[in-house]
């Protein structure tokens, strides 16, 4: 959690302990309150704003067009028996912290004909409106409120899974889980987006922020807010939760003990704690004795200062997988000084010399990270801790970098495995899923 925002606004209203939150035992252990009942600690205004351009600006500036957005907030928010409420003009309240992986709870209360959301990393939004105001259907507000409107149609999220608002004018509770872009949410106990992508409204070729604030919607009419509370998830359970969603049909490919099922430099590589570890100094190709054609492959990977392997995608057994095999996907800590000069074709993620992926998505060196890669054709798609950091087709590449060709990108099957340069770089839970025709 970071906090990028400036202090500057405080409104102190003296609130028994129990109107603050609605219920005395708010917020449930685990969990932080982001708003105290009293006053707007921690909380700032801000538009609908691309939080990218935000953080362009100088300081002085950041400081300067906050200033400004909280004395918008003092004229049309108030709070009020421990609730937050808008008279549905203004700006939105936004948290100070910014957040990546969390759990997040808000109680909402709308009148009639209400429209509002909650922004999740400045991003809209998770939908709230009157799922009985007719002239609202046509947008689709008779499924009820919840789903990640502004996701594109079709897309997973954009609809909430079944309709569980609560009567106008009563309250509702909001529980949304963020791992990454991947964005759960239920209303009123009820699971209204499953796992989906929450896309980057402002720049739909990009992942979502990595990281930022919740942000609490105005929209034309009054709004009331209570019960504003995270919890912050760890890299270990945002893992395991990650590995939870979509796991059937993998295959185990490494065991825990040894490198049964596995060829090529295996001297250069040692079972440390049941995980894959490539030998200080060693490196090479360690890769399945099986060949797969299209597939998902899924594999925690942690990194020492520095680390660079890769992962060899469909390669023939011989050579070097960047070039000899249908690519190399870069497994680096690319935020090292020692990288500063690097090609982005080069940063984790990419395929390498040939797609760059989006940069800023890893774990702090030392800790595990979850990745899925899906192979299909030409096609491949890298998610990086619930972010898609790649999504391309090797066979539109028409630049390469250093103009050096991969004669073996066009490869359509080939062995998985690991590309060590030396570095300890480890790996666990590697599991493959065959896709049909694909093997």
């Amino acid at each position: 959690m970071r906090r990028f925002w400036i202090r500057c606004l405080s409104t102190l209203v003296a609130v028994p302990a129990l109107a603050i939150f609605g219920h005395a035992d708010f917020p449930p252990e685990g969990f932080r309150a982001l708003f105290n009942g009293k006053d707007f600690t921690g909380l700032h205004g801000m538009p609908h704003f691309n939080l990218m351009e935000l953080k362009k600006l100088t300081p002085a500036e950041q400081k300067e067009k906050i200033e400004g957005w909280n004395k918008d907030l003092q004229e049309h928010w108030k709070i009020e028996n421990g609730e937050l409420v808008n008279d549905g003009k203004g700006v939105y309240v936004t948290t100070d912290d910014e957040l990546r992986d969390y759990e997040l709870l808000v109680d909402f209360k709308i009148i009639k004909k209400g429209d509002s959301g909650v922004y999740l990393k400045a991003t809209p939004q998770v939908q709230i409106w009157d799922y009985t105001e007719e002239s609202y259907h046509k947008m689709g507000a008779d499924k009820g409120s919840g789903g990640l409107w502004n996701n594109t149609a079709g897309r997973p999220g954009k609809d909430p899974l079944v309709l569980a608002d609560k009567p106008i004018a009563e309250w509702n509770t909001f529980k949304v889980r963020q791992l990454g872009a991947r964005t759960s949410v239920w209303l009123n106990d009820k699971l209204v987006v499953d796992n989906a992508i929450l896309e980057n409204y402002f720049d739909r070729k990009a992942p979502l922020f990595a990281a930022g604030p919740i942000q609490l919607q105005t929209h034309g009419n009054e709004v009331r807010w209570r019960n504003l509370a995270v919890r912050e998830i760890g890299s270990d359970e945002a893992n395991k939760l990650l590995a939870e969603k979509g796991n059937d049909g993998f295959t185990t490919l490494f065991n825990g003990k040894d490198f049964e099922g596995w060829a090529g430099e295996t001297e250069n590589y040692e079972v440390v704690d049941g995980t894959i570890r490539c030998k200080p100094g060693k490196g090479g190709n360690l890769y399945t004795k099986g060949e797969y054609g299209d597939f998902v492959a899924r594999v925690e990977f942690k990194l020492p200062p520095g680390g660079n392997n890769g992962l060899a995608i469909r390669y023939p057994g011989s050579g070097n997988p960047a070039y000899a095999g249908m690519t190399e996907l870069q497994v680096l800590d690319t935020e090292d000084p020692k990288y500063a000069g690097l090609d982005p074709r080069q940063a984790h993620g990419s395929a390498y010399g040939m797609i760059p992926a989006a940069r800023g998505y890893g774990r702090p060196v030392g800790e595990w990270n979850f990745q899925e890669v899906t192979v299909q054709g030409s096609k491949i798609k890298v998610e990086l801790n619930g972010n898609v950091i790649l999504d391309g087709d090797v066979a539109e590449v028409k630049e390469f970098m250093a103009n050096t060709a991969h004669p073996g990108k066009d490869l359509k099957k080939g062995h998985f495995g690991f590309a060590g340069h030396s570095d300890p770089v480890q790996f666990r839970n590697v599991q493959i899923k065959p896709l049909e025709g694909g093997l």
